[in-house]
């Protein structure tokens, strides 16, 4: 390999890792992550230990550099944080949770034989790569790559395997389709087998009846987006028009349920009580009066808590019977706890951070109108594991997800479009209708086969309304990751790479092409 090539790899893995974030907003180029892997195999398997390492950290950081960028807007424009402390730190962020997939790349060069084998090795390893970014240190799964697939013909087996064995079919694929092009030759020969792959994925997963849940009814809803911009959420003067838009939309609304987003009353009891007297008492009157038509319940973001018990980012429901309360579980890192030996970091910010205590795993769900509303808040929607959770008894497992969220930190960036999408395959894993009410967006409403049948615009107040199909019933994924979490595929691609270095080691591996450095 000459030296200007051998310089220029790094930044085309770089510029690859970067271009395939492209599929996690515009889902329908779900094909661009298959040949940007694609290539970074073909590289791999050239490469030393070494060399290999270096080349995945490159592709994983600009990858998680373009799918969070977003990050930077927080940290800058309402943290108070210097543009180049906020921009490093997005960077040292990247790279920091690249370094998995770094060992991964490096584990593949050393462990490969130059077979077909290397194909199921590559995604085993990939596999590990993404469960550890999404589990270790509390995980930070955004941008995993089975988030791009989510309009594939691979996303059928969403409700078999999840997100990561989505991802791990997407990386066996694209392995597959080299070893091909090194056996054969031939670049259709490539073509063939990634497509291949992809059908007979396909193919499996229509082979059975894709239905595991069934209709259960059907509400009529409200989902509000009340669009304060963050620097506004927490200022006085702004407050009382927001909270007087708030209470009206929520009483005005003729529905099964209306939704209201994240914090959309942005304090704590003692100080609306303050600010806002009889405020919280006027709601709770209006959904416990079993008054005529339809208006029977509410679901509405608030914090909860004062400094002797803690405080909770929450989700309270209103309605004729008992007051519900659903307190967020997974927390979010420098958000709403901070990270042991990370507080220098965070007194950097001019942002009201701070120590949440979290709720529980398996929280009941809310009641409405024989449904019953499994609430989550901000990116506990990331976690289909833990979702999972809840579906252990069918009996009392939610007929629909509801999120609440406030994107205003990142201002008008593609976070808003990315996790609409993120939301979309939980409802194909566990096969729920999802409602999202935000802040500033997305708004929507998205069915059980992930279509998103209602949305409201991004950056725009108003009421979204919509009718929600309940669903009973439990997927194969939710099944297991109710019981197991995602054990079972850490188990498999542990059995894959263990019979990998045993096969490297009791026979010959094969030359690893030209231009190899070993």
């Amino acid at each position: 390999m000459s030296q200007v090539r051998r310089r220029l790899e790094p930044v085309a893995a770089a510029a690859l890792g970067a271009l395939q974030t492209l599929a996690l907003v515009y889902t329908q180029a779900w094909a661009l992550p298959l040949a940007t892997l694609a290539w970074l195999v073909w590289r791999l398997d050239r490469a030393t230990p070494a060399r290999a390492a270096w080349l995945g950290g490159c592709y994983g950081t600009a990858w998680l550099c373009a799918g969070v960028g977003w990050l930077y807007i927080s940290m800058h424009r309402f943290g108070g944080l210097a543009a180049p402390l906020a921009a490093a730190a997005v960077l040292a962020l990247s790279a920091a949770l690249s370094l998995y997939l770094a060992a991964a790349a490096a584990a593949y060069a050393r462990w490969r034989r130059g077979a077909a084998s290397d194909a199921a090795l590559f995604a085993a390893l990939w596999l590990l790569a993404e469960l550890a970014r999404g589990l270790i240190f509390t995980g930070f799964p955004w941008a995993a790559s089975g988030y791009t697939q989510v309009d594939s013909p691979l996303a059928a087996l969403a409700p078999w395997l999840g997100v990561y064995g989505i991802g791990a079919l997407l990386a066996a694929a694209a392995a597959g389709a080299v070893q091909s092009i090194r056996s054969r030759g031939r670049a259709w020969a490539a073509l063939a087998v990634a497509g291949g792959v992809v059908a007979a994925a396909a193919a499996v997963a229509g082979a059975v009846p894709a239905g595991f849940t069934r209709a259960s009814g059907e509400l009529d809803v409200a989902l509000l987006q009340t669009n304060v911009k963050q620097d506004e959420k927490f200022a006085a003067e702004r407050m009382p028009e927001t909270l007087a838009w708030v209470a009206r939309e929520m009483l005005s609304a003729r529905v099964d349920l209306v939704v209201a987003p994240e914090t959309a009353v942005p304090l704590l009891p003692f100080q609306l009580k303050d600010f806002a007297p009889g405020y919280w008492e006027l709601l709770q009157a209006h959904f416990a009066a079993p008054g005529p038509g339809a208006q029977r319940a509410a679901l509405l973001g608030v914090p909860l808590g004062d400094f002797e018990r803690g405080y909770t980012n929450s989700a309270v429901g209103l309605s004729a019977g008992a007051e519900y309360r659903y307190d967020k579980w997974h927390l979010v890192p420098f958000g709403e706890f901070i990270p042991s030996g990370f507080r220098w970091f965070t007194e950097l910010m001019n942002i009201p951070l701070g120590d949440f205590s979290r709720g529980v795993l398996r929280p009941p769900s809310f009641a409405v109108a024989g449904q019953r509303i499994g609430p989550n808040i901000c990116y506990e929607d990331l976690f289909g594991e833990e979702l999972a959770r809840r579906f252990a008894d069918a009996a009392t497992a939610p007929t629909v997800l509801a999120n609440i969220s406030n994107m205003g930190w990142f201002g008008d960036s593609v976070a808003i479009a990315q996790h609409l999408n993120l939301s979309r395959m939980r409802t194909l894993e566990l096969q729920r209708p999802m409602l999202r009410a935000t802040n500033t967006g997305a708004t929507a409403a998205i069915d059980h086969r992930g279509v998103v049948t209602a949305l409201l615009a991004p950056h725009t107040q108003g009421v979204l309304l919509a009718r929600v199909q309940g669903r009973q019933g439990v997927t194969p994924f939710a099944w297991w990751a109710a019981r197991w979490g995602l054990w079972p595929l850490i188990g498999v691609a542990g059995l894959v790479v263990l019979g990998a270095v045993r096969l490297r080691r009791f026979s010959p591996a094969a030359p690893a092409g030209p231009g190899a450095r070993r």
